[in-house]
Order: structure tokens, then C-alpha cells, then sequence
């Protein structure tokens, strides 16, 4: 098994359980996949796909980290192209004379991590990433933030760059902080930022 030091990033979709538990199925089986579809077709920073969760998709990049400005910049596009595509489906759905309520259930928030050593095992055509940074990405996704959506970083990633970088990358809301103590895996240290103020809908 391959292992290298891995930026792991996470979009996952809000409101994902509520919505498919009173969803019209019809509506569902193309709302869900085709927001997944913008997010893998948004990435222009060469993240790679390991996993795609129902409700999530795992992105991975080993090697060189992308500047901070890149980064940012791909978590924004992200947010904007589910929300462009959310609207082209409530379009589609309202011609179609078909209740749809997924705008007021469903959200983005994507968290970022960064492992020294997580594991690369081939199984099929898909990368399946092991280690404990694994675990603790997806454990991040289980937060006491008090808001629906945001950007997320684990300190473990923002570390890596120059406070003056952080600075001005997080100039658009403000970026605050907070941590969880997990069993295992100790105390998850972690900064985030409201997505809304991306939201022109």
C-alpha cells in the first residue's frame, strides 16, 4: 500500500437526509445525482475522486498543495455551480408543473484536511484512501458549527500557510474558530467560514 502526505476535501450536500425521507422519488433520482455531477465536473485544481457517498463526494490531491488562493477559490466555485445548478433544476421541475422543495432543505458544506500519511490502496478504477487523517476528515463533517453551511479547514491544513495568506483569502465573512474532542483521535482543532455571503440566489 502507497502512502504519501494528501489534501482530502469533502463537499457534502445538507439537508440530504430530510429531503429523501418526504422527497417525490421522481424529482430525487435526478436532483441528487446531478448536484453531485456539478460538483466532480467543478473541479479545476486536479482533485481526484476516491469516493462519491450518496450524499458526498471525497476528493483527494497527493503532492504539492495548491496555493491558498486556489484552494478558496475552488470551494467558492463549488458553492456557486451547486447553487447555479439547483436553480436550473427548480426551473426545469416548475415547467414540469412538479412541487419541488429542495432549495429550502438542501445545502454545501465542504470540509478540508490534510494528512502526512494516508494510505492509497486500487481497488476497480477507484482509489480507496486508509489512515487515520481519513477518519478524521469525515469525523470533522460531524461539528458543533452553528451554521448549515461553510467551509471548514482543519488546523492540521491552515497551519500550512502564511498567516498573511489566511488573511486575505478569508476577507469575504468571517473565519472563526473551534474544536471537538474525539475518541482515538484526541482534540480536532479546526477554523470556518459561512458560505451564504456566496449565495446571490
Amino acid at each position: 500500500m502507497e502512502s504519501s502526505p494528501t489534501l482530502l476535501c469533502i463537499p457534502d450536500i445538507s439537508g440530504f437526509t430530510q429531503y429523501m425521507r418526504n422527497a417525490n422519488f421522481e424529482i430525487s433520482s435526478q436532483v441528487i445525482p446531478a448536484l453531485l455531477n456539478e460538483i466532480i465536473y467543478s473541479n479545476e485544481i486536479n482533485l481526484k475522486v476516491s469516493e462519491i457517498e450518496g450524499d458526498a463526494v471525497l476528493f483527494f490531491r497527493s503532492g504539492e498543495l495548491p496555493s491558498l488562493l486556489n484552494l478558496i477559490n475552488q470551494c467558492k466555485l463549488f458553492y456557486t455551480q451547486f447553487y447555479e445548478r439547483m436553480g436550473v433544476l427548480l426551473k426545469k421541475f416548475r415547467d414540469e408543473s412538479l412541487d419541488a422543495d429542495f432549495p429550502e432543505i438542501l445545502g454545501l458544506k465542504i470540509v478540508l484536511h490534510y494528512g502526512k500519511e494516508i494510505g492509497m490502496v486500487p481497488i476497480g478504477t477507484h482509489i480507496k484512501l486508509m489512515g487515520e487523517d481519513v477518519i478524521t476528515a469525515h469525523r470533522l463533517l460531524k461539528n458543533n458549527v452553528p451554521i448549515d453551511e461553510y467551509l471548514l479547514i482543519s488546523d492540521d491544513l491552515l497551519t500550512l500557510y502564511k498567516s498573511k495568506e489566511v488573511k486575505e483569502e478569508f476577507d469575504w465573512a468571517q473565519l472563526k474558530s473551534g474544536e471537538q474532542d474525539v475518541e482515538h483521535l484526541g482534540t480536532l482543532k479546526y477554523h470556518y467560514i459561512s458560505l451564504k455571503p456566496l449565495n446571490k440566489n
